[in-house]
């Protein structure tokens, strides 16, 4: 394993913007659907959830579908085909009683930010997925990437997953590691962490440089696994990543790194006003801008 790391520059005076894009969209997204949803516990929530996100990405001129026994939601400025060169996915679902503001309404408010933000461009080669039932084994995504032709697999030149992407502390002392994880870093809870495996770890050393010229004030990890390393640390398996690692589908995880920041996990007190929504702006702008270098396209 090998960590890449693009250090804050707190006196860059670069502004961050996403085009189509405000803190307070954010922010209303997240208090929508901070709502306990779990899908078997909280069924009626769920949908409410489900159908909220598709009327979101509706509202952008974008075309809409539900696939598979879990209601995945696609989203995209084109057909629906879904070739798609690059996959931007989050899962909208919670474990039961917590209304998952950071996980994971945080990163389907950034989800449904990407989307609007590229509202003027109408990239059809860009698809967005709303998973559900993350929270039960992955099985949404699992269930996508099982619906994908051979043919969409080898389109796909990265699956960029968000795992709660709004908390963020500048104290000392606000992050830890996976236990038996062979890495250092700072014990400040400030970064974006990204991790990549074999068939995406080529993708990062571009990041980092966007990172340092795009969003200077914000801290960026980036996690290289090697030979397959990640079936010995279940901690690089939990998210919505992994059933496109398994099918060969360079993929990467963006996270704040769950609860190893935030005291919040899996709790009741998971709620909207713990965030830290300027830290999600920046990761949305990032991820932005990846976006369009992946693609080839000025940002």
């Amino acid at each position: 394993m090998y960590v890449l790391s693009s250090p804050a520059n707190e006196t860059a005076e670069k502004p961050i913007v996403v085009p189509g894009v405000d803190i307070a969209y954010l922010k209303r997204a997240v208090s929508t659907i901070a709502i306990p949803r779990h899908y078997r516990a909280e069924y009626q929530n769920n949908i409410f959830v489900r159908n909220w996100i598709q009327n979101e990405f509706e509202s952008f001129g974008m075309h809409v579908t539900t696939q598979g026994e879990y209601d995945n939601i696609i989203a995209s400025y084109g057909d629906e085909n879904n070739e798609f060169l690059v996959l931007i996915g989050a899962h909208y679902d919670s474990v039961p009683e917590s209304p998952g503001a950071d996980d994971n309404a945080s990163a389907v408010a950034g989800l449904l930010g990407l989307a609007k933000s590229f509202e003027l461009i109408k990239n059809a080669r860009i698809g967005f997925v709303a998973f559900n039932r993350e929270e039960d084994g992955l099985l949404g995504s699992a269930e996508y990437v099982r619906h994908l032709s051979e043919h969409q697999k080898e389109k796909i030149k990265c699956a960029h997953i968000l795992e709660m992407i709004g908390y963020a502390k500048d104290n000392p002392g606000t992050q830890a590691i996976p236990a038996g994880l062979p890495i250092k870093i700072d014990n400040i809870g400030n970064f974006i962490g990204i991790i990549a495996n074999k068939r995406s770890n080529s993708l990062l050393n571009e990041i980092i440089s966007t990172a340092s010229t795009r969003t200077p004030s914000l801290p960026v990890k980036c996690l290289k696994v090697f030979m397959g390393v990640e079936k010995l640390f279940p901690h690089l398996l939990r998210s919505d990543h992994a059933p496109f690692w398994n099918s060969n589908i360079p993929s990467l995880m963006w996270t704040d790194t769950s609860e190893f920041r935030n005291p919040n996990y899996h709790k009741r007190t998971d709620t909207p006003e713990s965030l830290n929504y300027r830290f999600m702006y920046s990761v949305v702008s990032l991820l932005r801008h990846t976006v369009l270098q992946q693609l080839g396209e000025n940002g």
